[in-house]
């Protein structure tokens, strides 16, 4: 059952024990958002499967209690946060829970006991307003959180809209928290070596397809696929494509820019429709998603391409000469 803000807290507080339950590989939304509910709320912050380079410096940071590989059984109620595939959770086994989410799409809403799904441009962002819908105090700790988590997910407010600056500068005038505080959290990220030759190794196997004033790129590593493709995005790419496969399955992560997407370039859908035909899972925003199948990485790839390009061939790019 769909939920507002109100309605949300309300069942919440229904239950003792809540495990707020963050999807693999946690980025900064996630964690942010179940940490802010868990001191508003109460309740754990759980990791399925670890937490991202800039997510694993906010634990530490924010001295973030987390629980890894937790069991729903053990909770009352279990919140699935910033998620929208079981499989983004490993398959892991869900009774009573519920869904607060903000993907273009989402099936894990279908067996919830109540869920909060609005189009944000960030799960921190819908989670301000439930702390404001209870007149919750917006503490410096849970501020610095909820303003890294909308800055990551926004690229940096490249995919920002009007209310996400909105909500961010409520947040800045409700905790004193400034932005420049958020930049140096994130520039003590460390960089990792691995990574940087993930890097490398994704623009020197990149494979360019050019429709009028577009590009559109793909290519394949070992690890790291979304920062691969945001940082095919980031050196000219309008929209990217990058494979990573593992113990016979593939995960495609796409990012778009924002004139591809305003060209009508939907990422979230395309995952979907290209993961139902191999009966996986995909889905996520029209400007970053991601897909899990077992299928052949190049083939898959080339679909993704060419999805692409039947929606930006007649298109006009604003930013090409």
């Amino acid at each position: 059952m769909q939920v507002d803000e109100v309605g949300f807290y309300n069942r919440l507080l229904d239950y003792h024990n809540i495990l707020y339950l963050c999807h693999r590989n946690a980025d900064p939304d996630a964690v942010s958002s179940a940490f802010a509910l868990s001191e508003a709320i109460g309740g754990t912050v759980g990791l399925v499967d670890g937490s991202n380079r800039v997510a694993t410096l906010l634990i530490k940071e924010l001295e973030i209690d987390v629980v890894e590989n937790p069991n729903p059984e053990d909770y009352d109620m279990t919140v699935v946060v910033d998620t929208s595939t079981v499989a983004q959770l490993n398959d892991i086994k869900l009774s009573c829970y519920s869904v607060i989410d903000h993907h273009t799409t989402t099936a894990l809403t279908e067996n919830a006991e109540f869920y909060l799904h609005q189009h944000a441009t960030s799960v921190a962002e819908i989670v301000y307003n439930v702390l404001a819908c209870m007149g919750a105090p917006i503490m410096p700790r849970i501020a610095l959180g909820l303003m890294t988590g909308i800055v990551t997910d926004t690229g940096h407010f490249k995919h920002a809209t009007s209310e996400t600056f909105r909500t961010f500068s409520k947040i800045i005038k409700a905790s004193g928290i400034e932005y420049g505080e958020v930049l140096e959290l994130m520039a003590a990220t460390p960089q990792d070596v691995s990574m940087r030759i993930a890097m490398l190794k994704t623009a020197s196997r990149a494979k360019v397809e050019r429709i009028g004033g577009w590009l559109v790129v793909t290519s394949h590593v070992s690890s790291f696929g979304g920062s691969a493709s945001s940082m095919l995005v980031n050196i000219g790419a309008d929209v990217a494509f990058v494979g990573t496969s593992k113990d016979g399955s593939i995960r495609v992560s796409g990012r778009a820019k924002r004139d591809a997407v305003n060209a009508g370039v939907n990422l979230g859908q395309i995952m979907e429709d290209i993961s139902a035909y191999y009966k996986g899972t995909g889905g996520g925003h029209a400007g970053a998603a991601g897909i899990d199948i077992i299928a052949d990485i190049d083939e898959v790839l080339m679909e993704c391409t060419t999805c692409a390009i039947d929606i930006l061939k007649d298109k006009k790019n604003p930013l090409s000469l």
